[in-house]
């Protein structure tokens, strides 16, 4: 998480430093000649029966921080005004000493578009007749001390494309939404309950065209990729994508995780109704969508949050709260409530406008601690002395609340990092109320275990056992995303310690011992198919090792990895309660074995997994088991098709009265090098 704020920090501290912002020259001075709104304005949207017009009530929810929908009010929106078609402008920055509306529709002049003031919140707005679709616009903020600020729109629905920064006039109202099934369907679950495999992926860079003097970054289209993506994910069996870098952002390298557009899709790939078509289309397909969201800070750039109207509006004024001295950003003012209720509208505004089926919530340790980050004397203890931050930790429990009780179905997703307690917990009874949470702890030992040589690892037995300590304590997801393959930290192959045929040996049983440890998956992009270089978002993955061997064998045994989850409910149904896994022998140190079973709700298909973590086979190796049943083995890491030996052996297993690991009965089995074997009963 860290490593890519410290990255676009690197490229630039103010992430958007690589272009001009567009009309920020405009305009000689503000002059005496406004435009004076003679009547009340009544502002109807297409179908004519809302008033759009910022009123009392609107003022006073959002003053609350409860006004959900207002995003529907603030932003710019298609409208109709004593029968003129035109657009509505409404934005907020109670600060500002006069705001107008500059554009490319009145040469960027100050002077032609002033906007009327609503008190006591201090919102600003102005109806624009004739004004077409895809006009670029930002507001002209002048600023108590006399200062001229060119802001882009917090609420536009869509940007002009980097490095201009001016927001573009879209409407996002007539998007044909085909997905009912999926919607309904998605009520009536319980996401606990249900398979997760989560392919994290960057869109810019998972497929690229050749670049072109027309797309010389060569993204895919939303729409292209939408096809292209639903096919891959369909093949594979993954239920889930989650797309990184959707909300707007100024430059690339910060892999979207230092947003300037809470409310707009990025145009790199499309418009917001090719985005829409994107949710759509995989819904269509029966996979869900997962955004990254990151209500953790947002950076410095000058058509920005920061400083919106030359004051601090969104971010705390006390830089030893307002500001990430790491990362060079700001940091959201958690206490106060219209700063809370842009953040919760924005959070359902993706949810139910875009429909998409949960949000990973960016960094939550760094703003659930005060002193995250921070050295003595930059940071400032809360009421009681704590390095708590209350006012965010209400302000979780609000969002969570709100978004799932509205929700049914979706999920609200912590990378947290820490060990504060209850993240999964119910706000009723003092937790924050997310829906799962990354587990970080997990994905720190399994990999540390991993790296090692073979011969060592029998003396760290315990790193992929301890995980089990506390895998009860929150609703989990086990998770190899983009962080760990990155800045140095080699690609999953490549953590693997031996010779190339071991390094795939060994993460075919990582992956496998990953897939039957309880918890949601979350496997990164490339890592299916044992990508060799560490990920860049400025280049397509090396889909050209697929023609190789060993490549398209670790594809196939990944997609048998997640046709076996999604086939056998054992593996996802009780990954929260401790009668769902047993451990069989979990003390196998000296040979690096390890033996487990995971047990479905019914009793039936239940799943015996055995894991050689060496390169010394064992043909005589014996498994106990709890009954004196058939054994069916239904994966074999030692197939040809994942690069195993081919070597014939029985597809069922008769245990017998023999004790062997404290049980009763066992049966025998030719366990192979790096051998992987999965049995049910």
């Amino acid at each position: 998480m860290a490593e890519r704020k410290t990255a676009a920090k690197a490229a630039g501290k103010k992430s958007g430093s690589a272009g001009k912002s567009t009309g920020r020259a405009a305009g000689t001075g503000r002059g005496t000649a406004r435009r004076k709104q003679t009547q009340e304005l009544q502002v109807m949207t297409a179908n004519k029966t809302e008033v759009l017009e910022i009123g009392e009530l609107d003022q006073y929810y959002f003053g609350q921080g409860t006004h959900y929908t207002i995003y529907e009010k603030l932003g710019a929106h298609r409208a109709w005004y004593n029968g003129k078609e035109g657009v509505y402008f409404a934005v907020w920055a109670p600060n500002a000493k006069a705001v107008s509306l500059v554009g490319d529709f009145n040469g960027w002049d100050i002077t032609v578009c002033p906007m009327k003031r609503h008190d006591p919140m201090g919102m600003y707005d102005v109806f624009v007749p004739g004004l077409p679709l895809g006009s670029l616009y930002k507001y002209y903020i002048e600023t108590g001390d006399g200062r001229g600020l060119y802001k882009a729109d917090p609420f536009g629905n869509s940007a002009e494309l980097r490095p201009g920064t001016a927001s573009k006039v879209v409407d996002i109202s007539s998007f044909r939404w085909g997905d009912s099934v999926w919607m309904k369907s998605r009520e009536k679950k319980d996401p606990n309950k249900e398979p997760m495999t989560i392919y994290e992926v960057h869109p810019g860079s998972w497929k690229k065209h050749p670049a072109t003097e027309e797309n010389p970054d060569g993204f895919y289209n939303y729409r292209e990729f939408a096809h292209e993506i639903a096919e891959y994910v369909k093949n594979m069996g993954y239920t889930h994508v989650e797309l990184m870098g959707i909300a707007e952002h100024p430059l690339d390298a910060s892999w979207g995780y230092q947003v300037t557009g809470y409310y707009a899709p990025t145009s790199r790939y499309g418009t917001p109704e090719d985005f829409m078509y994107l949710v759509n289309y995989l819904h269509k397909n029966k996979i869900g969508v997962i955004l990254d969201w990151v209500p953790a800070h947002f950076p410095k750039d000058a058509h920005g949050l920061a400083e919106f109207d030359g004051t601090c509006v969104y971010e705390y004024a006390d830089p030893r709260k307002g500001e990430h001295p790491d990362w060079g950003t700001k940091v959201f003012d958690f206490g106060k409530s219209e700063v809370k209720n842009f953040l919760i509208a924005n959070a359902l505004f993706w949810i139910e406008k875009f429909h998409v089926d949960g949000l990973r919530v960016d960094a939550v340790a760094s703003i659930l601690y005060l002193d995250y980050g921070r050295q003595d004397g930059q940071w400032v203890p809360n009421i009681y002395g704590g390095n708590k931050n209350l006012e965010a930790i209400e302000f979780f429990k609000h969002l969570n609340s709100v978004v799932l009780g509205r929700n049914h179905g979706t999920v609200m997703i912590a990378e947290e990092s820490t060990a504060w307690p209850k993240v999964t917990g119910k706000p009723e009874e003092d937790g924050l109320g997310f829906s799962m949470k990354w587990n970080m702890g997990w994905m720190h030992d399994f990999l540390e275990y991993m790296k090692l040589d073979p011969y060592f690892r029998q003396y760290n037995h315990n790193k992929m056992t301890f995980t089990m300590t506390y895998t009860y304590s929150e609703k989990y997801i086990l998770v190899l995303s983009h962080d760990e393959v990155v800045h140095l930290k080699c690609s999953m192959i490549n953590k693997m310690p031996g010779l190339y045929d071991d390094k795939f040996a060994n993460l075919k049983a990582g992956y496998s011992f990953m897939l039957g440890h309880p918890g949601k998956k979350l496997l990164f992009m490339g890592q299916e198919f044992a990508q060799l270089q560490e990920w860049s978002e400025a280049r397509e993955l090396d889909w050209y090792l697929l023609k190789e061997e060993r490549h398209w064998q670790m594809q196939n045994y990944v997609r048998a990895l997640l046709t076996l989850y999604r086939n056998y409910p054992a593996l996802y149904q009780a990954d929260n309660d401790p009668k769902g896994f047993e451990w069989v022998n979990a003390n196998d140190n000296s040979r690096s074995i390890f033996s487990f079973i995971r047990h479905s709700d019914t009793g039936r298909n239940n799943l015996l997994f055995v894991i050689n973590f060496t390169p010394v086979a064992r043909p005589d190796y014996r498994v106990g088991v709890p009954r004196r049943k058939l054994y069916q083995l239904v994966l074999s890491s030692d197939d040809t098709q994942f690069g195993g030996s081919g070597k014939e052996r029985p597809d069922k297993y008769q245990a017998v009265k023999s004790e062997c690991d404290g049980r009763p009965f066992s049966f025998g089995y030719d366990l192979p090098a790096y051998g992987v074997a999965v049995f049910k009963f």
